[in-house]
């Protein structure tokens, strides 16, 4: 698995190395660094690699924790709701920039990271597997963002 990720996109041995730990753990990683570094692109290759569906939130201000998780959307031909799935069930699910969704999205990804379920109008829906979050934050651009509270932390394994 290595070689082939490594032959996709260029990156450090020990971050691959990690990251592939946390797969296998089952954790979840967050990532902080720089833009255009290559983590959406690794990513990618990281679903592809292991033949997984890859999902990608793109966290900003406005974003609802609805918007991550999906929720309940009226079939009128069945002339009731259905639950239409979030970006949150992919595979491999890249949450960009974690930190500029607000705290209250920030919140919606406690339950799917901690126990792989998604709860939505008091139903539970469980996450594919493997499930794993690859989150960024960007250590320079600090305005408008907020900060991942130690719940948050505590959910990933690096």
């Amino acid at each position: 698995m290595t070689d082939a990720l490594r032959s996709a996109v260029v990156i450090d041995d020990q971050k691959l190395k990690l990251m592939l730990a946390a797969l296998i753990a089952k954790g979840h990683i967050l990532l902080e660094d720089v833009p255009g570094i290559g983590k959406t692109l690794v990513a990618k290759a990281l679903a592809r690699t292991i033949h997984a569906t890859f999902k990608r939130i793109q966290c900003t201000p406005d974003l609802l924790p609805g918007d991550i998780t999906g929720g309940a959307i009226y079939n009128q031909r069945e002339q009731r709701f259905e639950f239409m799935e979030g970006p949150i069930f992919g595979n491999i699910v890249l949450v960009d920039e974690i930190n500029r969704a607000s705290p209250r999205t920030q919140s919606s990804l406690l339950e799917s990271m901690a126990e792989g379920q998604v709860t939505s109008d008091g139903t539970t829906h469980t996450l594919p597997h493997p499930f794993f979050i690859i989150a960024t934050q960007n250590p320079i651009e600090m305005a408008g963002t907020f900060p991942l509270p130690e719940a948050q932390l505590d959910r990933f394994i690096i």
